[in-house]
């Protein structure tokens, strides 16, 4: 896929992008391949929005979006969630394939230029990831819950970091 056709893929609503996570949740259970969940957040996003206004938080999620979606594959399901955090579903994928999507979505946050009141704004991102692939998830709803805990511990450890779940795991 190219850089352009990558950008033209738009985002899912919140009813959306759940549909979709159910959907290819039950499809990677009766198939038998791994499926992840990803939350991004913008670190700092709500001060960042106070210090510079909302056309830079704008500004900023919308490069995230489009980092997010130069890194994914168009198989992969993205949502923006109300309270602007970012889903993905990313099927046919093990945790090690999440943690290296994770590596180049937080690298290339750090490497994302805005201004703000002419300095230089950083953005650094906080990922919280479930899998299946252990075997044990039943329910999506456990991987959507895991991927938002792993989203608050990431962010509670100062962020720009991901931190991934096996809500399976969990269980035992």
């Amino acid at each position: 896929m190219t850089d352009s056709q990558s950008a033209d893929r738009s985002l899912f609503s919140l009813a959306q992008i759940q549909h979709l996570m159910r959907v290819e949740f039950n499809r990677a259970q009766r198939y038998d391949y791994p499926i992840v969940c990803m939350m991004i957040a913008v670190d700092r996003l709500g001060h960042l929005r106070d210090l510079y206004g909302y056309d830079a938080k704008e500004e900023i999620v919308e490069g995230v979006v489009g980092l997010l979606k130069t890194n994914t594959r168009s198989s992969d399901f993205l949502g923006r969630l109300a309270d602007d955090r970012l889903l993905a579903v990313v099927p046919h994928t093990p945790p090690e394939g999440a943690q290296v999507l994770a590596g180049r979505l937080l690298s290339g946050a750090r490497n994302l230029q805005f201004a703000g009141d002419g300095r230089s704004i950083q953005v650094t991102l906080s990922i919280g990831a479930s899998h299946n692939s252990g075997g044990a998830t039943l329910f999506f709803d456990a991987m959507l819950v895991s991927a938002e805990d792993a989203l608050a511990d990431a962010s509670g450890a100062g962020g720009d970091r991901c931190e991934l779940i096996d809500p399976g795991a969990m269980n035992e």
